[in-house]
């Protein structure tokens, strides 16, 4: 295919997906690429998960986990719960007004699995708490403490590791990239006017900066490669740290900025290049297993519109910068 034949691909998708196209890749008009997303709340994927909502404002009865234990043997995490139905409607655009009042009725009914704390106090995963800060700035809560929680568990190499709990001094990739996912959207959905806001700022800086100074794949000790799961793109990614995830945030990042994508990237973005199909498009990976409500993409192997439009979004920046 050629590129106008991938998004003319791209484009014949559920409006989840459709606004991002319109927005990154076509350069529609501001009115055209909202009229899509405001069809996220009633149409295709959005609709299906909103009407998986329960009275109490939770997905699945549960916080992180769903109500309902996992069948023994069955393999990985369930995806169903509160927290991941949110992320997903926020990553798909949803307007947080079509959620009415669940960040009060969470505050009232939600408790987390660990130790049973309030929603949106989080708790002492890293993870867990960037998305709820995410969450939580999305829909009006007030999540000023996580905030505040994010700050002080930065760790002195300038990142974050969910295993801090169990004694871990050194950052994780993918705990590193989920919380500066967490304050990048926190900040955009704020506007910068939180309290601490130039200190989340410049924690979110850091915290890329762990990331390039390993340039995106590398561990600093030795310069080998950090894991094979960074090479393995598949969408939904859930918390698995990609060099496609990567460089996507970053993309968004810089453009948060106003800055140039760092040379320092390089290497990642020619990751994601090399692993294009010649048609344009991006093969579906092996993503973590779980349980979800529905399917939203295609099975391994196909071509994947989710991983097609982050990856041209990534590639496009790139060169067109580098030009």
């Amino acid at each position: 295919m050629t590129d106008d034949t991938v998004v003319a691909w791209l484009l014949d998708s559920d409006p989840a997906l459709r606004w991002q196209v319109e927005r990154d890749l076509v350069g529609a008009p501001a009115a055209t690429w909202q009229a899509t997303r405001a069809r996220v709340a009633t149409e295709g994927f959005g609709a299906a998960l909103l009407a998986h909502q329960d009275p109490d404002g939770q997905w699945a009865g549960g916080a992180y986990f769903p109500a309902d234990p996992e069948p023994e043997g069955t393999a990985g995490q369930p995806y169903t719960a509160t927290t991941w139905s949110l992320n997903t409607l926020r990553d798909w655009g949803l307007d947080a007004a079509v959620l009415g009042d669940t960040a009060a009725r969470l505050d009232a009914n939600s408790r987390w699995e660990y130790d049973d704390l309030p929603y949106w106090g989080g708790e002492v995963d890293c993870c867990i708490n960037a998305f709820t800060l995410a969450n939580g700035a999305w829909l009006g809560a007030d999540v000023d403490g996580v905030a505040d929680w994010v700050l002080e568990h930065q760790l002195t190499d300038g990142g974050w590791n969910c295993e801090w709990v169990d004694g871990s001094t050194v950052s994780s990739f993918h705990s590193t990239l989920n919380v500066l996912d967490g304050l990048l959207q926190h900040e955009q959905l704020t506007g910068g006017t939180h309290p601490r806001a130039a200190e989340l700022r410049a924690a979110r800086h850091r915290g890329a900066e762990y990331l390039l100074e390993r340039r995106l794949l590398y561990r600093k000790s030795d310069g080998e490669l950090v894991g094979p799961w960074v090479r393995r793109f598949a969408y939904p990614s859930r918390w698995v740290f990609t060099a496609l995830r990567a460089t996507d945030h970053l993309r968004a990042a810089w453009l948060q900025d106003g800055t140039p994508p760092d040379p320092r990237a390089a290497d990642a973005v020619e990751l994601v290049r090399g692993a294009r199909n010649p048609d344009g498009t991006w093969p579906q990976g092996e993503r973590p297993p779980g349980r979800q409500w529905f399917e939203v993409d295609v099975p391994p192997g196909q071509p994947s519109k989710w991983l097609t439009l982050t990856g041209t979004r990534v590639l496009r920046s790139w060169d067109e910068a580098d030009a």
